[in-house]
């Protein structure tokens, strides 16, 4: 059984990552936001008698059907209905940026030079637009994989898909994210 100190710890180091998934997923910032609560929530209420090496599994799950019950929902609200933010154009000013992510994870972006970071950031930010461009599951499969550093089996757990389907939507994301790099002039 995770404690309460276990939980919250758990629910810090995978707010930020959470969020940019669901992010990814929906393309909604307020969306995703609040896929990533009602998630974090669904686990702390309904699992908290789990042990702790199991949080990240469940969560990951969680969050996964989490975003498709927003998928749904959308299906559903657009047949009948239309809102006006619909029609708004997408704002680039969002709060989260991967490059603060890394720089904390990392500690050491503060002694690079700005020769090394500016070509650095560039390459992220392409990177970033064209995973935002793949389709879903290999996105899904993609970032589970990568930046989740989840196995093949865990993946496939928390997608609902066989090891194979995993191994075969990963392939194909990590071929047109590179073939998409390469078009930009970026390579390895």
């Amino acid at each position: 059984m995770a404690s309460d100190k276990e939980l919250s710890d758990f629910l810090k180091s995978v707010e930020k990552r959470a969020f940019k998934r669901a992010a990814y997923a929906v393309r909604d910032d307020d969306a995703a936001l609040d896929i990533v609560q009602d998630s974090m929530i669904r686990l702390a209420e309904k699992y908290i008698d789990r042990p702790a090496a199991e949080l990240p599994l469940l969560f990951q799950r969680i969050l996964s059907n989490a975003t498709m019950d927003w998928f749904r929902r959308l299906k559903v609200r657009n047949a009948h209905v239309r809102n006006f933010s619909d029609f708004e154009t997408a704002d680039d000013d969002g709060e989260f940026n991967i490059l603060e992510t890394l720089e904390a994870l990392d500690g050491s972006s503060g002694t690079e030079s700005a020769a090394d970071s500016v070509p650095r950031a560039q390459i992220l930010r392409v990177s970033e637009a064209q995973i935002a461009q793949l389709p879903g599951r290999q996105r899904e499969a993609l970032l589970l994989r990568y930046w989740e550093e989840l196995d093949v089996a865990e993946t496939a757990q928390v997608m609902g898909c066989s090891e194979g389907s995993v191994k075969t939507h990963c392939s194909r994301a990590v071929h047109a994210l590179a073939k998409a790099l390469q078009a930009k002039g970026i390579t390895p």
